[in-house]
């Protein structure tokens, strides 16, 4: 049986403020053995999206998908995804709503509602940790995740 909810946080530990994904997930998994009102929810982490990653949308009810961005607003912006079908994509470019038409096409259904929560950075050096801005936008992206599961994923539309 698979969690209802998949939070996928994705970007690369050692290149700075492309960590937030995955340092989001961490504090995330962190938080819930104090959060059984959050219910049925699955963690997963990697460098990158892959076509791969499709079947691990199957049967679930919701999915967020956590990344780092230059071009976001301050401290993070929340948007719901659909499905986009990208001409030439890339494992190493692949965005979550092509992802979500992979699913479509891998499954023949309709891929479960998904969300993307973008935090801010601005340095992604190889080698640097988390910038101290980036930091605090993790915190404020933080603050808004715990709220959004503790009120049943609200904001999907």
């Amino acid at each position: 049986m698979v969690a209802s909810l998949l939070i996928f946080g994705y970007g690369n530990p050692s290149r700075g403020d492309d960590a937030l994904g995955p340092a989001l997930l961490e504090r995330i998994e962190a938080a819930m053995p104090a959060h059984p009102e959050w219910g049925e929810v699955a963690l997963l982490t990697d460098f990158q999206l892959q076509p791969e990653h499709a079947l691990d949308l199957e049967g679930r009810a919701c999915v967020l998908f956590i990344d780092a961005s230059v071009s976001c607003p301050a401290p993070f912006a929340f948007s719901r995804l659909a499905p986009v079908q990208e001409i030439g994509y890339t494992t190493h470019a692949m965005s979550p709503a092509a992802l979500l038409a992979v699913c479509r096409q891998v499954t023949a259904s309709e891929p479960p509602p998904a969300c993307l929560l973008s935090v801010r950075g601005s340095s992604f050096e190889l080698g640097e940790p988390i910038s101290t801005a980036a930091q605090a936008h993790l915190e404020a992206a933080l603050s808004f995740l715990q709220k959004w599961l503790a009120n049943g994923w609200q904001g999907l539309d």
